[in-house]
């Protein structure tokens, strides 16, 4: 799976960055849920007054997803003898 990050100024005026955002194809049935959980954490983060500099949306997704989902939206797909 490919991730993206993303670098922005908050209210403050402090750099903030979001690492692990996962990059999905438009068809994907995660696609939606997770462009909206994305702005929603962005929005929480631009409005703290204490950011930290780095925040993981892979660990946000994890306690707030249900497991199922979120296991088939990261699953591990394994490589035949390693290639």
């Amino acid at each position: 799976m490919l991730f993206k990050s993303l670098e922005f100024k908050n209210v403050v005026g402090q750099k903030v960055k979001v690492i692990e955002i996962p990059l999905l194809e438009e068809g994907s049935t995660y696609a939606f849920m997770i462009q909206l959980r994305l702005q929603k954490f962005i929005t929480a983060i631009y409005q703290e007054t204490k950011p930290k500099k780095c925040y993981s949306f892979k660990e946000y997704l994890k306690k707030g997803m249900k497991w199922p989902d979120y296991e088939a939206l990261f699953k591990k797909t394994e490589l035949k003898n390693n290639a």
